[in-house]
């Protein structure tokens, strides 16, 4: 049974201007922290990384992209009448820092998908894709975009599987983004280059706020939803705000603390080299350079949005034109 479709005449990105990274920050509002991880909660201080402990050798940084495509209405015989959906594209990729190295994008993947809440959902062909029917739990704008970005998570978990089964190399992995839904993967760390929640209280915060270029704050604790260690780290800024060119690194709680200190001084000892730019990027430092090289790339390999709305426009032409019409009931 094929899946009846239209599509919505609106631009998509009128509505898919939602963060879900930032959703998913503002939800955590009443995190558990434990603060005397590394050091006691009143002897915080800034944190010079040890010299001893060098940077990783080989830094893979996994990233991804998503666009909805066109906001659309699918239906089947017997389903209850039109749900809304999303026709959506989204890539994430790979890049591989080496000191000395220009960076290198090491593998890319893309993928088209129609998200529904409707059991008989379908995929989707066009002249310039497929678009391969997914199941969103509910069909509200905010569950389709979810769905979305869920699929994007672990498009990025497996191709970073995918390649590290076929390198021998001893890296370090960092993610864009909270280490949600990925802390089962080894020598891992989530970067996160906004701030929605003061998680940490005042004196601790103020520990932050004194922190120079290529300094961090002790590890600690926090447990929202799920746990995680967290430490912040202070990129090369221009002075003059407290938390400027600040990103937080989430890694495993699972992780003892010996092995833990020498994992936030080796990323900080890396992050201040990748920082990036602000003549090439709005969001420097905390946007670092492979970041948005990878971004712009992925955005490229996406395809032509007007293109891939046109097909879609099309797609569902054709289908009407050729759906089997309901028999006329004779008088």
């Amino acid at each position: 049974m094929t899946t009846a479709f239209t599509v919505d005449p609106w631009d998509p990105g009128y509505t898919a201007a939602i963060h879900l990274e930032a959703l998913a920050e503002l939800d955590a509002t009443s995190a558990q922290l434990d603060l005397d991880v590394e050091l006691p909660a009143a002897a915080w201080r800034p944190i010079a990384p040890d010299p001893a402990t060098p940077p990783p050798e080989v830094l893979l940084i996994a990233d991804g992209v998503r666009r909805i495509d066109a906001r659309v209405w699918t239906s089947a015989p017997g389903d209850g009448g039109p749900m809304p959906g999303i026709a959506a594209s989204c890539a994430a990729g790979i890049v591989r820092c080496v000191p000395g190295i220009p960076a290198e994008p090491v593998a890319v993947e893309v993928s088209r998908s129609l998200f529904s809440a409707s059991p008989d959902a379908t995929d989707i062909v066009t002249a310039a894709g497929g678009y391969r029917a997914r199941r969103a739990p509910r069909s509200g704008m905010d569950d389709l975009v979810l769905a979305l970005q869920s699929h994007l998570a672990q498009l990025e978990v497996d191709l970073a599987i995918r390649h590290r089964a076929e390198s021998d190399e001893d890296d370090l992995l960092l993610v864009d983004g909270p280490l949600r839904g990925r802390t089962h993967l080894p020598r891992t760390v989530g970067y996160i280059k906004t701030h929605h929640t003061a998680y940490l209280p005042a004196p601790q915060a103020a520990t932050v706020s004194q922190l120079r270029p290529g300094e961090r704050t002790p590890v600690f604790l926090m447990g929202t939803s799920w746990r995680r260690h967290a430490w912040y780290v202070r990129l090369p800024a221009p002075a003059g705000m407290p938390w400027a060119g600040v990103v937080r690194c989430e890694a495993s709680a699972d992780l003892h603390l010996d092995a833990l200190v020498r994992l936030a001084d080796s990323v900080t000892h890396a992050l201040p080299p990748l920082a990036g730019v602000g003549y090439k990027d709005p969001r420097a430092p905390q946007s670092l350079v492979p970041i948005g090289g990878l971004e712009r790339l992925l955005r490229h390999r996406l395809g032509d949005a007007r293109v891939l709305y046109r097909a879609l426009r099309a797609a569902a032409a054709r289908q009407e034109r050729t759906a089997p019409r309901p028999p006329v009931p004779v008088r």
